[in-house]
């Protein structure tokens, strides 16, 4: 976050809040972020563009003209699509959803204006804000202090003349998924075309169906009047818990990847991104597979592609997401809640197999999260895979009397 102080007023600033996301596969979906933090004086908002406080606080004292904000500790969200021009500045307004860096750069960021009052109007006398929280959409995020830096400068649109502002500090907050949620939120399964066996999730990845003590509960897809069920009537603004089917793994998503296709030089695999949580869509959704054979890929049906470099020279990485308006929007749980595609590899003869599991992936992430693997010894095997030694040995003590034998007739 980058906070620019553009202006002093009579008794504060006016400053410009820039939030970046500049994580590479993990955004900030619907109902979007929330940004909190606390006054180190007695500071006010007295207005704000392109967000708004959610609570006004106690602005009792003031007379006449009252502030938008008296809280000591203000909780701040961007405004909704829609929102009237006059209300808004760049980069806001969208219900504070932010695009992944690598998805979207250019919806990676959102900013709002804020008037200060109460505060300090120079560099030496105002105080940086502290305690500073961000919720993207839940828990999660941690944020370290405001740190002053040199002030933002700004170049006009005809590169001619640069400003800047009279004051910036920024702050920096990091996310951990063990902090979002106690559980994992994803699974993965297998199977291939050369073995019958399907292996799924593994059990209770996600939570078990008889553990009182986590949050949420599940559904049977065949419960009557399912519609009902998701959606009781409820006062408007309550938050729904999550509702998921009732599975052996539990987990709201499951990624199915599935060896399809083998040619001479090519293999193909389709993978399947299905969405068991009844009351939640996800929206640009994305999915980060590694494996070997990611850095010779020919070609991708129907999903986005970007090839990920975590270090110099290793380009095993790949991250997935779907095509605007067509598969970008995976739909809650039922004969809607499912996107897929296939990939088509180029072999490298060098390191190519399906021994030993090797077709399939060695991490999955679905929107930044680390998804639970099956175990490796439980991953579909080439057929007669145990007896190739005992083949190679027949075969090489009976050739060369097979041999000796048509050359002696």
């Amino acid at each position: 976050m980058k906070w620019d102080v553009m202006s002093w007023t009579p008794d504060g600033y006016v400053a410009v809040v820039t939030m970046f996301n500049f994580q590479k596969y993990r955004h900030i979906q619907s109902p979007g972020w929330t940004l909190g933090w606390k006054w180190a004086k007695k500071e006010v908002i007295w207005s704000m563009v392109g967000a708004q406080t959610t609570e006004q606080g106690d602005c009792s004292k003031y007379k006449g003209n009252i502030p938008h904000c008296c809280k000591k500790d203000p909780t701040v969200v961007d405004l909704l699509p829609g929102t009237p021009y006059n209300q808004q500045i760049a980069n806001c307004c969208k219900g504070g959803v932010m695009n992944s860096w690598v998805q979207d750069p250019a919806t990676a960021a959102s900013s709002f204006q804020i008037s200060v009052g109460a505060a300090g109007t120079t560099n030496k006398t105002v105080r940086v804000p502290r305690n500073f929280t961000l919720m993207g959409p839940g828990p999660g995020y941690t944020c370290g202090p405001a740190k002053i830096v040199r002030p933002t400068k700004f170049v006009t649109t005809d590169t001619r003349r640069t400003t800047q502002a009279m004051m910036t500090w920024n702050i920096t907050c990091t996310y951990s998924q063990f902090l979002a949620q106690r559980t994992p939120t994803c699974c993965v399964s297998l199977s291939s075309f050369y073995n019958e066996t399907i292996v799924g999730c593994p059990t209770c990845a996600c939570g078990c169906q008889n553990n009182r003590t986590e949050s949420g509960a599940c559904l049977d897809p065949d419960t009557p009047h399912l519609a009902s069920v998701v959606s009781p009537p409820t006062k408007k603004g309550t938050v729904l818990p999550p509702l998921v089917q009732c599975t052996r793994h539990m987990c709201p998503i499951r990624v199915h990847w599935h060896v399809k296709q083998n040619y001479k030089e090519y293999w193909r695999v389709k993978i399947t991104i299905t969405n068991f949580n009844y009351r939640l869509n996800y929206t640009q959704w994305n999915l980060v597979a590694q494996h070997p054979n990611l850095d010779n890929i020919t070609q991708i049906f129907s999903f986005n592609y970007k090839s990920l470099t975590p270090y110099a020279g290793l380009n095993d990485t790949a991250m997935l997401w779907g095509v605007k308006f067509y598969n970008d929007f995976l739909s809650e749980a039922g004969p809607l809640g499912n996107v897929q595609s296939e990939i088509l590899f180029r072999k490298d003869q060098s390191t190519f197999t399906f021994e030993k599991g090797w077709a399939f992936p060695r991490r999955i992430y679905f929107n930044g999260d680390n998804c639970v693997m099956p175990p490796p010894d439980s991953y579909p095997f080439l057929p007669n895979g145990g007896s190739r030694s005992q083949f190679s040995f027949v075969a090489a003590v009976l050739l060369p009397l097979l041999v000796f034998f048509f050359f002696s007739a």
